[in-house]
């Protein structure tokens, strides 16, 4: 069973910063890359970013470009997303996701976790 459990998440000022984890299980976690995808109150899903199954290539949403890294640690079976300068539209609840190849382009997502809260506001 394929198994995405998001953590890190909180309430941080604007211009601070919070790393996400997501620890994955069921599932080669090495063979597949991995996507950040949020959804902010009253909206829908919006994609963050994608990273390769090596780390090799990642791709960001331009609002988060400079700012956000996706990073991944296939020992750990674990994918990270660092978050810096955020801003209060930065506010959502952040969800890994499995992607359904190892590329980080032309794939889809099968599964996804159950998010965790982030929170920018003074």
């Amino acid at each position: 069973e394929v198994q995405l459990v998001e953590s890190g998440g909180g309430l941080v000022q604007p211009g601070g910063s919070l790393r996400l984890s997501c620890a994955a299980s069921g599932f080669t976690f090495s063979s597949y890359s991995m996507s950040w995808v949020r959804q902010a109150p009253g909206k829908g899903l919006e994609w963050v970013s994608t990273i390769s199954a090596g780390g090799a290539i990642t791709r960001y949403v331009d609002s988060v470009k400079g700012r956000f890294t996706s990073s991944r640690d296939n020992a750990k079976n674990t994918l990270y997303l660092q978050m810096n300068s955020l801003k209060p539209e930065d506010t959502a609840v952040y969800y890994c996701a499995k992607r359904t190849s190892a590329s980080a382009f032309g794939s889809s997502t099968d599964y996804r976790g159950q998010g965790t809260q982030v929170t920018v506001s003074s």
